[in-house]
């Protein structure tokens, strides 16, 4: 038996149609073709796959067993070429076909989904590249030219290439675990008593940010790579730290986690900026993103 052809993509759509629509004529009607071209159209898929797809012995066709199983494949290949012409058409038009984004961990993260929520109802053609990063590691992204666009927290030195506008800032509060001996000092709590229990601090392992330390006050510290893991632990009462308050609002009205008034350790504001490279400008759906992480960022103690 020879080997199979190469159907069209053409013949991939009448074979489609037919089984959503349920009969020849039906299909023929809604492809605006005569019967007798779709019959022709599905005998010559057929020749070329040496296999028959419909039973033609009843009154309406039905799928045979081979035909059930290629049904997935034709919808799976017009399903893809349908992506591919709608993106080639926005790229025609001038629009970038990916954009790659970076954000720092302590971005609230209802705003960033009701962003990228509406950027995907807005761009559905447009790929969208997201990294969620801590501290420097933002920064060497936008840098690297991973990512196009970067909302980096703040930063000792920002390099040339870099373009920085300010977006606005997050509160980080001190917080520990009911349990933990610095939620049972009375307030406030000297610093003297703070630095004896081992501190949570985020980290990263950008080389911009080597050698600083960030609201570091303990003698002890456990350096964290991750938001969620500091997050876990400092509720499982293995030690304090700070954490952004929105995304510890709920920890503290359920008491799962206490609020530290400590004597001479303020809540730190956290500004975040906008980065991008200055050679490297966005496109389209690019800068509508930039425009609705201006719109939507948070207001606490925005940078003047």
């Amino acid at each position: 038996m020879r080997e199979p052809g190469t159907p069209t993509i053409d013949q991939l759509r009448v074979f489609v149609a037919v089984v959503d629509a349920g009969s020849f004529s039906r299909a023929a009607k809604e492809l605006h073709r005569t019967q007798s071209v779709i019959s022709y159209t599905i005998a010559n898929l057929e020749a070329q796959l040496n296999v028959v797809l419909f039973d033609r012995s009843k009154r309406k066709p039905l799928l045979t067993a081979a035909g059930q199983l290629l049904l997935a494949d034709a919808r799976s290949v017009a399903l893809k070429v349908d992506a591919m012409r709608a993106r080639a058409k926005t790229l025609s038009e001038g629009m970038e076909g990916e954009v790659s984004l970076a954000v720092d961990v302590m971005f609230p993260t209802a705003t960033l989904v009701r962003i990228l929520e509406c950027f995907q109802a807005h761009f559905p053609t447009v790929g969208l590249r997201l990294r969620i990063e801590a501290l420097g590691a933002v920064t060497q992204l936008v840098l690297d030219g991973v990512s196009k666009i970067g909302v980096s927290g703040w930063m000792i030195n920002t390099p040339d290439a870099i373009e920085r506008q300010a977006l606005g800032s997050v509160r980080l509060v001190p917080v520990a675990a009911p349990g933990h001996p610095l939620a049972r000092e009375p307030a406030p709590i000297p610093t003297a008593i703070a630095r004896e229990h081992t501190q949570l601090v985020l980290t990263d392992r950008s080389t911009l940010t080597a050698g600083s330390n960030f609201g570091v006050f303990a003698m002890r510290d456990w350096r964290l790579g991750d938001l969620g893991a500091k997050h876990a632990l400092l509720r499982s009462g293995l030690g304090w730290g700070h954490m952004p308050e929105a995304m510890v609002e709920t920890d503290l009205t359920s008491g799962r986690l206490v609020r530290l008034v400590l004597a001479e350790i303020q809540p730190v504001i956290y500004p975040l900026y906008l980065i991008q490279r200055v050679e490297d400008p966005p496109g389209q759906a690019g800068r509508w993103l930039i425009q609705q992480l201006r719109e939507q960022a948070p207001e606490v103690a925005r940078p003047s």
